[in-house]
C-alpha cells in the first residue's frame, strides 16, 4: 500500500498572508453571534427541531452539506444534508421566493445514514453521501417531487463529498478514512450515473494516474485496500470542481489540495503545518465563490469560514462565536452569488440543536 501522499508544498503556500483579505476585519459579534466584515449581514433561516418559518415542518437534525439551487420563479433551494445516524438521516430542503423569505421545506431524502457532504450536479440534482463503511451516494431531486436514487456503481465506502467535472463528465469522490481514497467515477453514459467504471488515485512525485477498483461494491474488501499502489489521504472532506481543477481538504493533516486535470497534477495550497500560526485548522466543507475564491469551513478550530484566494492569500470571512464543540458545515451561495448559507451542526456548545444561517452582503463577482 502506498502511503500518504508525500507531495511538495505549492511555491504560493510561502506567500500566504493571514487577514489580508478583500472584505475587510470582522467586526464585532451580531445578534446570531457572527462575526462579519462590514455591509455584511446574517439571518437564522432554519433551527433543528424547529418548525421552519410558514410551516408545521421541523427542520432536520445534524445539518451538514449543502447546496443552493435555483427554482422557478426567480427563487432558490437550499439543500441539506443529515448526519444522523442508523437510518434516520437523510436531506432536507429549504425553498426561498425571489425576495429570499422562505416559502417551504421538503424531505428530499429519507431512511439513509450519517449523511455527511455531498455535492452538486450540473444538471440540478444533489448527491448525498453517506458516511460509513457501506455508505452510498444518494441522488436527490431539491424539490422532493423525484424520490432519490442510490448510486451504488460511485461505489461503497465512508463517503464524504463528490464533485461533478462537467467539462469531461467524470465525478471525484473523497473518503473520510485516515488511510481514505480519491476516486473518479466516470459514467458509461453522462450525466446518467446508473452504471460506469470507478478508478482510484495513484500519486507519484506529484503525477496522478487512475487505476480501476476491481469490487465497487466492497463484497470482499474495502474499496481503499483493494488497489496496493494507490494513495492514502488523510480524512477526506469537503471537494469543489472548476475550470479544470479539483480542489479537496484533508482534516487528518489539515491540508487543501489542488488537482490540476489536464496536467495530472496534485499540489498541496495549504498546510496548517507549515504555518507558526495557522488561520484555518480543521479543514471541512468546501465552495468556491464567482470570484474564484474557496471558502473553507472549520470543523472545531476556531468555528470560521475562511477565504483562500487564488494567489494563497488567506482571511477568515466569518466566526461563529459561542458555539464552540460545533462544526461549519454546508457552505453554499444562492444562484446570485449574494448569500451564503451554512449550518453550525450541533449549535450553541456542540451540545444544541443545529442552527442553518444566511449572510448577505457585497461579495466579490
Amino acid at each position: 500500500m502506498v502511503g500518504t501522499a508525500a507531495v511538495a508544498v505549492a511555491p504560493r503556500l510561502a506567500g500566504c498572508t493571514p487577514y489580508a483579505g478583500p472584505y475587510g476585519a470582522l467586526q464585532a459579534a451580531d445578534g446570531n453571534g457572527l462575526r462579519l466584515p462590514a455591509r455584511f449581514s446574517s439571518r437564522v433561516v432554519a433551527r433543528t427541531g424547529e418548525a421552519v418559518a410558514g410551516t408545521s415542518a421541523v427542520w432536520h437534525v445534524a445539518p451538514d452539506g449543502g447546496a443552493a439551487f435555483p427554482a422557478a420563479g426567480g427563487g432558490w433551494t437550499y439543500v441539506s444534508n443529515s448526519e444522523a445516524g442508523a437510518g434516520v438521516g437523510g436531506a432536507g430542503a429549504l425553498h426561498f421566493d425571489a425576495s429570499g423569505n422562505v416559502v417551504g421545506t421538503t424531505r428530499v431524502l429519507d431512511g439513509t445514514t450519517r449523511n455527511c457532504a455531498g455535492g452538486p450536479t450540473p444538471w440540478g440534482t444533489w448527491l448525498s453521501c453517506e458516511e460509513y463503511d457501506s455508505g452510498r451516494v444518494w441522488e436527490c431531486d431539491p424539490t422532493g417531487s423525484t424520490a432519490a436514487v442510490a448510486r451504488p456503481a460511485l461505489g461503497l465506502f465512508s463517503h464524504e463529498a463528490a464533485a461533478v467535472d462537467a467539462d469531461r463528465g467524470h465525478v471525484y469522490l473523497t473518503e473520510d478514512k485516515p488511510d481514505g481514497r480519491l476516486y473518479r467515477f466516470v459514467p458509461s453514459s453522462y450525466p446518467d450515473l446508473g452504471t460506469g467504471a470507478l478508478s482510484v488515485a495513484t500519486v507519484t512525485a506529484g503525477t496522478v494516474s487512475w487505476l480501476p477498483v476491481p469490487d465497487p461494491s466492497a463484497t470482499v474488501a474495502p474499496t481503499r485496500s483493494q488497489v496496493p499502489a494507490s494513495t492514502a489521504f488523510n480524512g477526506g472532506e469537503g471537494a469543489w470542481y472548476a475550470d479544470g481543477k479539483l480542489w479537496f481538504a484533508t482534516k487528518g493533516d489539515n491540508r487543501v489540495w489542488e488537482l490540476d486535470i489536464v496536467r495530472s497534477t496534485l499540489s498541496v495550497i495549504y498546510d496548517a503545518g507549515a504555518l507558526t500560526n495557522p488561520v484555518l485548522t480543521g479543514v471541512d466543507n468546501i465552495v468556491r465563490s464567482s470570484s474564484g475564491d474557496l471558502f473553507v469551513a472549520e470543523d472545531g478550530g476556531d468555528m470560521q469560514l475562511v477565504l483562500l484566494r487564488p494567489d494563497g492569500t488567506l482571511w477568515p470571512f466569518l466566526q461563529l462565536l459561542g458555539h464552540a464543540g460545533s462544526e461549519l458545515t454546508g457552505p453554499a451561495f444562492d444562484p446570485s452569488g449574494t448569500r451564503l448559507y451554512f449550518s453550525s451542526q450541533r449549535g450553541p456548545n456542540g451540545t444544541s440543536p443545529g442552527v442553518t444561517c444566511e449572510v448577505r452582503g457585497p461579495f466579490l463577482p
